[in-house]
């Protein structure tokens, strides 16, 4: 059961549901609107090493997101 991103048509409300099947409505929790968009979510992954803050760090070999194949991100960057 994926978690989505939603954005309300009519008040503007960005919001996440549990979504548990493709046909599922959702409605706004602030306005209660069925008019609502789904967002393009975005996966970061942080592999352990010593790249701080501002620094590049090299890919790692494993993990990534669900989005990812075989470990590599470029399929979903």
């Amino acid at each position: 059961m994926p978690i989505y991103e939603y954005k309300c048509e009519k008040c503007g409300k960005e919001f996440e549901e549990l979504v548990l099947g493709s046909g599922e409505t959702v409605k706004c929790p602030a306005c209660g609107s069925e008019r609502t968009g789904r967002l393009m979510s975005c996966c970061r992954h942080k592999s352990a090493g010593g790249a701080g803050l501002g620094q590049a760090s090299a890919p790692s070999s494993g993990g990534g997101c669900a989005g990812c194949s075989g470990g590599s991100c470029s399929t979903c960057h």
